[in-house]
């Protein structure tokens, strides 16, 4: 592998290496909850529907709190911003494992961060890319923004196959399903404490020159980077449709998957994703970013619309890991290109407001897969989720694959 570990490793700061941590103990406590976290719902005695519906104000809550954060972040202080956001883990695992309250959970859901999807939610992705950028060179930012995103996608397979065999050994000894899945909830939250510590060992180094208050926190880049959150919105809506914790809860309903397998499937998936997200590097440094996103991600989805349309679970877990060895290309690319076309001290918030948008996106359609499932319409998330997926690789290759970032304008 020409861009080595060791050589990436001695690539980062101190506060590079902090970053690095705080992305695996986090991405760890997303996969380690998402497993369960529909189940464990169900246990408390929601329904598919409210289970849908909770996961849509989650995911609005996070958009309203992470869009604050992420545009105050460059102004008051990152480091600051990212303990915050660790102390919201905390409160939100917390009011989970002690209520099946509908209401309260909904209001834990809005204010607290907590992923149902095992990938990224709140406001860390933004503040820490934002920080890396500034303690790396813009010939390595995909690079390492890829080993980033291998490190998350290699944490959330731990947690889940973690989560999974913790949850199938307390039932194996005669615990209740909901007081399994209970304990580990109250570990996500555990989790935020350490994250605190881990936070407040950085250095300024991951500061940015404070600026005068602006509307979301950007100027020159407005226009493109509110054209970019539009894209990135269709693209989270349509993944919104399949989130981690939903997908669990189909291969359980349709072909009755135990919690272990459920954990060693998406250990898998994203371990592959992980994979495909390193791989992204070498091939945008011959093709380019934006085509390295699109070129990637269509026959993803592709095979995401075949995943139902499977006549028996092996074959489907198949197609799925398939569909995941390729699915997360785009992911490091279009943060590097991101990051690449604003100016310095709008990066925090120019990710913040693309992922909010994402999160905003996002946050409909669970609702809709719920009422889906309720109505015994299980395949068609899939295929609304790629078909929209493959709309959005059109538009936005179309809309700014003439737009270079630094390193592409070179010769």
């Amino acid at each position: 592998m020409a861009f080595s570990a060791l050589s990436f490793i001695q690539l980062l700061t101190t506060d590079g290496k902090f970053l690095f941590t705080t992305r695996l103990v986090r991405l760890f406590a997303y996969g380690f909850l998402s497993v369960i976290l529909a189940l464990y719902l169900t246990q408390v005695g929601l329904t598919e529907s409210a289970i849908g519906l909770l996961f849509t104000f989650t995911l609005l809550g996070d958009a309203g709190i992470s869009l604050w954060i992420t545009t105050s972040a460059d102004r008051i202080g990152r480091k600051r911003m990212l303990i915050l956001g660790a102390a919201l883990m905390i409160f939100a695992g917390g009011i989970f494992a002690i209520t099946g309250n509908f209401i309260v959970l909904t209001i834990a859901a809005i204010i607290g961060v907590i992923s149902p999807s095992g990938n990224e939610i709140g406001p860390f992705l933004s503040i820490e890319q934002a920080a890396l950028t500034e303690i790396i060179p813009n010939d390595q930012r995909t690079r390492v923004f890829a080993w980033y995103n291998l490190v998350g996608s290699f944490a959330t397979a731990t947690g889940a196959l973690v989560s999974g065999a913790l949850a199938q050994a307390m039932q194996a000894m005669g615990y209740a399903p909901l007081t399994s899945y209970r304990v580990i909830v109250i570990g996500y939250a555990a989790i935020g404490l350490l994250l605190i510590i881990l936070f407040s060992r950085l250095s300024n180094q991951v500061e940015t020159q404070r600026i005068a208050k602006t509307a979301l926190g950007l100027h020159r880049s407005r226009n493109v980077v509110l054209k970019l959150s539009a894209l990135f919105a269709l693209d989270a809506f349509a993944g919104g449709f399949i989130v981690q914790s939903l997908i669990a809860f189909w291969f359980q309903a349709r072909w009755g998957v135990e919690p272990a397998v459920l954990g060693s499937i998406f250990f898998g998936a994203n371990i592959l994703a992980g994979i495909s997200a390193l791989s992204a590097a070498r091939i945008a440094k011959r093709i380019g970013l934006i085509n390295t996103m699109v070129f990637t991600h269509i026959p993803s989805n592709i095979l995401l619309m075949l995943v139902p349309l499977m006549p028996n679970l092996p074959l489907a877990i198949i197609v799925l890991l398939i569909r995941f060895s390729i699915s997360q290309m785009d992911v490091p690319t279009r943060q590097s290109y991101t990051m690449a076309v604003v100016d310095p001290d709008e990066r925090s918030a120019a990710s913040g407001v693309t992922t909010i948008a994402r999160s905003i996106g996002a946050a409909w359609s669970p609702s809709l897969t719920g009422a889906l499932f309720a109505a015994s319409f299980f395949s068609a998330p899939f295929f609304l989720a790629g078909g929209l997926k493959i709309i959005y690789d059109l538009i936005i290759w179309r809309s700014f694959n003439a737009v270079k970032p630094p390193e592409e304008q070179r010769g």
